[in-house]
């Protein structure tokens, strides 16, 4: 068993402790928990609520890589945070460019 509060990877990194961890799923439960809640009982306009389900769904994101990835700004995580960076460019790409070109398709089928 294990007796360090942090454990090293091969990388040289630590992985969190059970502290660490439980900081991140708590995390995760309440920006889970507060939009279902906005959406179960709506009390906000649903402009506004949409507004923070995104909002939160964009922090649990970072929640998630910072705490259970262990993605961070560190010197032995910067090829694995550059490599995400590119995925995310690349994914965003696709999506974006797919959307765009399949608007331009049906704007033309209209028109026709």
């Amino acid at each position: 068993m294990y007796t360090q509060s942090s454990i090293n990877s091969s990388a040289g990194s630590t992985h969190g402790s059970k502290q660490y961890y439980l900081i991140g799923f708590v995390l995760s439960l309440v920006l889970t928990i507060i939009p279902f809640g906005l959406v179960m009982f709506p009390t906000l306009p649903r402009q506004i609520t949409a507004w923070a389900v995104i909002l939160s769904a964009v922090v649990q994101v970072f929640v998630h890589l910072k705490y259970f990835l262990h993605l961070d700004t560190a010197t032995e995580q910067r090829w694995n945070l550059i490599a995400f960076v590119f995925s995310l460019i690349i994914i965003l790409l696709l999506v974006g460019l797919s959307l765009w070109i399949m608007e331009s398709i049906h704007i033309n089928m209209l028109a026709h």
